[in-house]
């Protein structure tokens, strides 16, 4: 399986990363070892100074597909979940600044926690779904899934023109505005409405 983020997805958050926002959705890759195993601390890595969180909601692809069209995308998914992109920023501006590809500050192990549970998309309103990310019992990210930049379905097609999807893939979609740095011994909960999605803790 692979995991597929979503860049930019909220104007919000493009601003306070003070980039554009894009005309098509912007995408690259973690692998599967950025998945935290259940229940397992977060050790923050020994590489950076500045490790921030983007709390994300996480579509789990269900069928094998390419060059899918919009139109029929929402039949490639059922489950939606709840992660975390955790961004090296300090490793990611460097590699800005020289114009590299920044996957070392992106992609590293365990930077893509995920919730243990997905919910069934029959039960969600996906055209409008709140979530959020609470840092030490205060919250830090609100989202809306209505304030995407590309809905789930746009994002399935566009991405499905160049990598195959398949089963078990999983689609991170972007964070909204409100990201910011963790320290050792946080602890970050993340929910979708009123449903808590996961809990990490920072060691």
């Amino acid at each position: 399986m692979k995991i597929i983020c979503i860049g930019r997805n909220y104007a919000e958050h493009a601003k306070e990363m003070n980039a554009a926002v894009p005309e098509n959705p912007v995408f690259f890759l973690k692998p599967d070892s950025a998945l935290l195993p259940p229940k397992n601390p977060f050790y923050y890595p020994e590489f950076t100074k500045d490790l921030h969180y983007e709390c994300e909601v996480v579509v789990k692809i269900n069928k094998l597909g390419k060059n899918i069209s919009e139109k029929f995308a929402h039949t490639y998914y059922d489950e939606i979940g709840l992660g975390i992109d955790f961004t090296a920023r300090d490793l990611q501006q460097k590699c800005k600044e020289k114009g590299l590809p920044w996957e070392i500050a992106k992609s590293f192990d365990h930077s893509a926690p995920t919730s243990p549970i997905f919910l069934n998309k029959s039960t969600l309103n996906l055209e409008a779904m709140n979530f959020s990310l609470k840092k030490n019992e205060e919250i830090v990210q609100v989202g809306n899934t209505k304030d995407m930049l590309f809905n789930i379905d746009q994002i399935i097609a566009y991405i499905s023109q160049f990598l195959t999807l398949k089963i078990g893939d999983l689609i991170f979609t972007g964070t909204p505005a409100g990201v910011g740095p963790v320290q050792i011994g946080d602890k970050l909960i993340g929910y979708i409405e009123e449903q808590k999605m996961f809990e990490v803790r920072i060691k």
